[in-house]
C-alpha cells in the first residue's frame, strides 16, 4: 500500500557534548522533563501530525533506546496501518556498516523505504525539544510545488554562526546555503527538518553515490547540491517553541523552562498529547519534612528534603535534609541526607550520598549515570 509521508527519525547521534549523561546512552533516549524521553516529542509530533509510518534510524548505544521504542505502541504505531521500525545499522553490499551521515542514513535504508513506497519524506532528529505540526509543513511544500523543504526558525543573530542559515528570496525560496557562516547574512536557521519528494531524492542518490560516494549529509552536501542544480528548494518558518539540547547548559535551560506552567510547549493541551514509555511506579510520596516549591515531581518518588525550582523524575529518592535546587534529577537516583545539589543535573540511577555538596557556578554541574557520589545510608 502506497504512503504519503513516512517520517525518518535520525537518532543515532552520540551527544558526545552532554559528557557523562550519553557515555551508555544515545542522545535521543537522554531522560527530559521528569518522565519523558527527548525522542518522545519528535515521535508524539508524528502521530498529532497524522503521520502513522516511522523509521528510527539508530546506531550509537541503542540499547535503551530499542527498549524505549519497542515496537511502537506507546504512540499508537503498532495498528494494522501504522508501523513503528528500528533501523540499525548492518553491513551492505559495498561492505559499508555505520552510518556516514545524515544523507547516507537515508541512503542505507533505501530498500525498506522503497518498501513503504512513500510520495514524500519526512527527515526528522530525534533529539531537539519542541511541538510542531508537519502537516502544516507537508501542506506549503505542496502549494510550493517544491522537491525540497527546509524549517527555519529564527535565532539571535550573534548565535546564528552554529547553524546551518539559509538565504532566501522575497517568496521563501532558498537561493543559497552557508553551513555554519562566520559572518551569516540572516538568522534563518535550520531545524534538521526536511520534507523531500522522494521519487527525486531516490534517483539523486543513487547517481550521486555511484558516481563519487561523497553526498554523505544532507547540510553539507545535498541542500548545496540541489541549490546548484535548480531545484526548487523552500523555507518553511516555525515560530513555535523549539530546543536543540546538545549541552549540558541548553539541556539544564529546557528542563528549567518545562517547569513553568506557562512553558510555550504547553504539556497540558489535551490536543497536542506528549506521549511516551511510562514506568509502572506507586504514586509519589511527600514526608511530613518534606518541602516542594514550583518544581515537578514525578510517580514513584519519595520525598524527605526541600525541592524548589526543580525537575525529579520517576522513581527518585530524596533524603531528609537535602536541598535540591534549580536542578534535575533524572529517574532512579538516589539523593542522601543533608544534600545540597543546585543548578545540576543528576544523572539516571546515581547515587549522590549523604552530606555531598554539587553546586554548578559558571557552568551547569554533573553527575554521571549510575555514577556515585560519596555513600547513602542503606536504611534512607
Amino acid at each position: 500500500m502506497k504512503t504519503e509521508v513516512l517520517a525518518m527519525i535520525l537518532a543515532g547521534g552520540k551527544g558526545s557534548r552532554l559528557g557523562k549523561l550519553t557515555q551508555n546512552i544515545a542522545k535521543p533516549a537522554v531522560p527530559f522533563g521528569g518522565r519523558y524521553r527527548i525522542i518522545d516529542f519528535t515521535l508524539s509530533n508524528c502521530i498529532n501530525s497524522n503521520i502513522s509510518n516511522v523509521g528510527v534510524v539508530t546506531q550509537y548505544e541503542p540499547l535503551i533506546l530499542n527498549s524505549h521504542l519497542g515496537n511502537g505502541d506507546s504512540w499508537g504505531l503498532d495498528g494494522l496501518n501504522s508501523d513503528l521500525t528500528v533501523l540499525q545499522p548492518f553491513s551492505a553490499n559495498d561492505g559499508s556498516k555505520w552510518f556516514e551521515g545524515t544523507a547516507h542514513a537515508i541512503f542505507q535504508n533505501m530498500d525498506y523505504i522503497d518498501r513503504m513506497d512513500p510520495e514524500y519524506v519526512l527527515v526528522l532528529s530525534g533529539d531537539h525539544i519542541y511541538t510542531m505540526d508537519y502537516e502544516k509543513m507537508l501542506e506549503a511544500h505542496k502549494q510550493n510545488n517544491a522537491s525540497l523543504t527546509v524549517s527555519v526558525i529564527e535565532v539571535p543573530i550573534k548565535e546564528a554562526s552554529r547553524f546551518g542559515i539559509m538565504n532566501t528570496d522575497k517568496n521563501n525560496r532558498v537561493i543559497e546555503f552557508e553551513e555554519k557562516p562566520e559572518e551569516p547574512k540572516n538568522n534563518l536557521a535550520s531545524m534538521g527538518i526536511y520534507i523531500f519528494n522522494w521519487a527525486y531524492l531516490r534517483e539523486f542518490l543513487l547517481t550521486t553515490h555511484q558516481k563519487d560516494g561523497e553526498m554523505l549529509d544532507f547540510g553539507k552536501h545535498i541542500i548545496p547540491s540541489y541549490i546548484n542544480s535548480g531545484e526548487r528548494v523552500y523555507a518553511y518558518n516555525f515560530n513555535g517553541y523549539w530546543k536543540d539540547v546538545g549541552t549540558v547548559e541548553s539541556l539544564w535551560e529546557a528542563n528549567m523552562e518545562f517547569i513553568s506552567p506557562e512553558n510555550e510547549l504547553n504539556i497540558r493541551d489535551r490536543n497536542w498529547r506528549i506521549t511516551t514509555k511510562h514506568r509502572v511506579s506507586p504514586p509519589q510520596f511527600l514526608s511530613d519534612s518534606a518541602s516542594v516549591n514550583e518544581s515537578l515531581i514525578a510517580s514513584g518518588c519519595y520525598v524527605s528534603g526541600d525541592v524548589t525550582h526543580s525537575i525529579i523524575s520517576t522513581d527518585t529518592q530524596i533524603g531528609e535534609g537535602a536541598k535540591i535546587e534549580n536542578s534535575v534529577i533524572m529517574p532512579g537516583a538516589r539523593v542522601g541526607k543533608n544534600a545540597l545539589i543546585s543548578r545540576a543535573i543528576v544523572g539516571e540511577n546515581a547515587v549522590v550520598g549523604d552530606n555531598a555538596v554539587i553546586v554548578g557556578e559558571e557552568e551547569v554541574a554533573v553527575v554521571g549515570n549510575a555514577e556515585v557520589i560519596g555513600v547513602c545510608n542503606d536504611e534512607d
